[in-house]
């Protein structure tokens, strides 16, 4: 049996020996997470099956994972850059599945196994982590130690939201919506999405118009309640209430109500239900005019009554709103109208949107505007809120990304780049999309995970839908959730000496500037930095 130490920032492929010297010792903070991975070799028959066990102070608070390859479809694009795997690979590592004591390998075959350290005491010092496998008479054991400071992360200051699609969670499960099961099923998922640094959350007051073919419905999510009689509307917001609270609950604080007007231009209204003389039937849609007369009663008839809710949950300054998703160069007049329209009956209310074209904001369509990376430069220069995303597209230019077919460190490079940007926010559009492109059909996320071979696999979903409604974990969810505690740590460094100080310990041996194009490709890179910043931490 060969075993191996190695960082998180690895992918271990079955077909290739890991070419990375041990990773044998860290330093952490106390309040936070911390993981490394045991890349395995089977070299015989008798050690294809294997035991696992763990032996540290720290065990209660240590969870053993299995890292599973999982098929792939699209790899990229053909403007991908070299900063990829091979496109052509058939399968990547990326499901995170919990072991009890024991797992099948196969010979000569990598494989690997994660170790999340995740505190729920705050200890510090020095300690050991001993995984011992055992395979027959072979006992193989190797010993992490892991550093942890004497020192806590700050609160996440940023607003991060990866949009949840309850629809996707209702198909899956086979569940209907607001039923006891959805419940049950929907808050084990706002939990784990809130431990792995989600802290603003798509929140459908209305069926969410979003990836949905023109003409085409998504299942119906809306929270709120409506009835319509002698041409009045009224609104309950008994699920809308609940939704808040279970958010709370779990660490979420800000709730990104979903957008009032349809993807792509904001030329319909979203899919709104009703109940009409006491049946429930379908009362806009994408044969709604965005602004016209219908439509426009019915939001103000909304607004009212949403400010009155907001208010008396004490959460109005937690709402953001949306008008329509990546509206684009042609699209002014359409999106500006409705803009103006929402905006004019929530003046107070903050408001946000995704789009790659400045010239909304210059206008003063846009309050705050969500650029690509590829743009970051552009915006950061006149936005004040500075909020960017990636999604599919991000595959050229070396942005920044998440899919199967980039190595970790593109991920994960995030945060120091959020932190030098002094990024109030970010987006991505897939926590747990389980649906082909354009809302279409189901997929089944084992097999499928390029929705239905649009989008290169790992853009539309971080999570996989476990037994008994358990989100599991890919582990670019965890390594996303690490940039997270890089962009906490260095904003701590900041408060303990000053951002001049932090820029400089960033790019001290760097040929050109930091920036979303031009950043060191290395995992060495980044670990190096990390620890020279928890060096500096625990020193000042």
């Amino acid at each position: 049996m060969k075993a191996l130490l190695l960082s998180s920032l690895n992918k271990v492929f079955k077909d290739t020996e890991p070419n990375f010297t041990e990773f044998s010792s860290f330093s952490s903070l106390k309040n936070e997470n911390f993981s490394f991975q045991i890349a395995l070799l089977a070299e015989n028959k008798s050690e294809t099956t294997v035991q696992v066990s763990l032996d540290s102070p720290l065990a209660e608070d240590i969870k053993i994972y299995f890292v599973r390859n999982i098929p792939a479809g699209t790899n990229g694009f053909d403007n991908s850059d070299s900063f990829h795997y091979d496109l052509n690979r058939k399968e990547f590592p990326d499901l995170l599945e919990p072991i009890n004591d024991s797992v099948k390998l196969k010979k000569g075959e990598w494989n690997a196994l994660w170790v999340e350290y995740k505190p729920t005491a705050q200890v510090s010092g020095e300690y050991d982590i001993k995984v011992k496998i055992t395979a027959g008479e072979s006992v193989t054991q190797k010993v992490f130690k892991l550093n942890i400071i004497d020192k806590e992360l700050p609160k996440q200051e940023l607003l991060y939201t990866n949009w949840f699609h309850n629809d996707c969670l209702c198909t899956y499960y086979n569940v209907d919506i607001f039923s006891d099961e959805y419940w049950e099923i929907v808050e084990k998922y706002i939990k784990n999405a809130g431990e792995r640094g989600m802290n603003m959350i798509l929140t459908p007051v209305f069926t969410p118009p979003l990836d949905t073919a023109i003409g085409g419905e998504r299942p119906t999510v809306q929270l709120v309640k409506v009835e319509k009689k002698n041409g009045k509307y009224t609104f309950d917001f008994e699920n809308f209430e609940k939704y808040v609270e279970l958010c709370l609950k779990h660490g979420i604080e800000a709730f990104e109500i979903s957008h009032f007007f349809t993807q792509w231009g904001a030329t319909s209204a979203p899919k709104v239900v009703a109940t009409v003389n006491g049946k429930e039937k379908r009362i806009f849609g994408w044969d709604t005019k965005a602004t016209g007369k219908a439509y426009s009663e019915f939001l103000e008839s909304f607004a009212k009554a949403f400010k009155k809710e907001v208010k008396k949950l004490g959460i109005k300054d937690r709402c953001w709103l949306h008008v329509s998703d990546e509206p684009n160069e042609e699209q002014v007049k359409n999106y500006k109208k409705s803009a103006e329209l929402l905006h004019g009956l929530f003046p107070t209310f903050k408001s946000l949107d995704a789009l790659s074209h400045i010239n909304y904001y210059r206008q003063g369509i846009v309050k705050t505007p969500i650029c690509t990376e590829e743009t970051a430069d552009i915006f950061r220069a006149e936005v004040k809120n500075f909020w960017t995303y990636h999604c599919c597209c991000q595959v050229a230019e070396f942005a920044p990304n998440r899919l199967f077919s980039q190595p970790s460190q593109r991920s994960r490079v995030l945060g120091v780049l959020l932190y030098k940007y002094d990024a109030k926010g970010f987006l991505q559009w897939g926590h747990n999309f389980w649906y082909a492109q354009y809302s279409k059909h189901p997929i089944d996320p084992y097999k499928v995970t390029d929705a239905g071979g649009s989008f290169p696999s790992g853009d539309s979903f971080v999570v996989y839908p476990g037994k008994n409604g358990e989100p599991l974990n890919s582990l670019r969810n965890l390594v996303f959730a690490d940039a997270l505690q890089d962009l906490r740590a260095l904003r701590l460094l900041e408060k303990l000496t000053s951002r001049k100080y932090v820029l400089n310990l960033i790019e001290k041996d760097l040929d050109i500037p930091l920036s979303f194009k031009n950043y060191p490709h290395e995992q060495s890179w980044l670990l190096n930095l990390r620890k020279e910043v928890n060096e500096a931490i625990k020193n000042n």
